[in-house]
């Protein structure tokens, strides 16, 4: 059956999918741990090296869903990721290879999925266009978490940095790499000094008014939830009434 009710079929890989994908190093307001972050509708979620998707939204489904743009989402090929680099608002992001599996869909250039473990991350250029060789504090973030920026030494002056040695530990051991820099820092660098830990973040000026809001915004998670369960009902009974109609 054709229209807006036609099912593309259900993919589920469990050997790993090669993928690359743009993110924001983040490193944890107690300087303990590292992640990232997405460059567009995940942006406000940080995820680990090796992780499992969730609804940006909120809602409790399986990621990804049919109906709602939840999951991962990667390139097939490395050069769309870089493309997508050289757009101003990415120009800070760095590139990572990774490794999907689990429930997955395809689109032209690439998967949303449900799982994925970080194996390489690539550092690319400074904004002053030098190499990148340290991730410093860009006074960015979200709750609990600091965006890194990709940095050379110069324009790194006396901003906390992190080597990138010590964010691949942090971030549970992927490999880094400096693009432009095949050897990493060499062994004459001198090491950079570690990343001051993050102020905890202001509490709300109005506890009232966030307690409301929480709420509401629950009330409408239970009803997308409901309202996706009962779409999968009728999208079920669509394929079994299809099925009979055929020879």
């Amino acid at each position: 059956m054709g229209g807006p009710f036609a099912r593309s079929p259900r993919e589920h890989s469990d050997e790993p999918l090669p993928g690359f994908k743009l993110a924001y190093p983040m490193l944890a307001a107690d300087g303990a741990s590292c992640g990232f972050s997405g460059v567009t509708l995940g942006r406000a979620h940080v995820y680990r090296a090796v992780d499992d998707a969730i609804c940006a939204h909120g809602s409790r489904h399986a990621c990804p869903s049919r109906w709602c743009d939840c999951g991962f989402y990667c390139f097939h090929e490395l050069g769309a990721a870089r493309d997508l680099a050289c757009e101003p608002d990415h120009r800070s992001a760095v590139l990572l290879e990774i490794a999907a599996s689990g429930r997955y869909r395809r689109y032209e250039r690439g998967l949303r999925y449900a799982r994925q473990r970080v194996k390489t991350v690539r550092i690319g250029r400074c904004d002053c266009g030098r190499p990148a060789e340290l991730l410093a504090d860009s006074g960015a973030g979200s709750v609990g978490w600091r965006r890194l920026l990709p940095v050379c030494r110069n324009c790194a002056a006396d901003r906390p940095v992190l080597v990138p040695d010590r964010f691949a530990e942090l971030a549970g051991g992927v490999q880094v790499l400096l693009e432009g820099h095949p050897t990493g820092l060499g062994a004459d660098a001198e090491p950079a000094p570690g990343l001051a830990v993050a102020a905890p973040a202001a509490p709300a000026d109005d506890p009232g008014t966030v307690a409301v809001l929480s709420a509401e915004v629950a009330v409408l998670h239970a009803r997308l939830d409901e309202t996706l369960s009962r779409l999968e009902e009728v999208q079920t009974r669509l394929d079994e009434l299809t099925r009979r109609d055929r020879p």
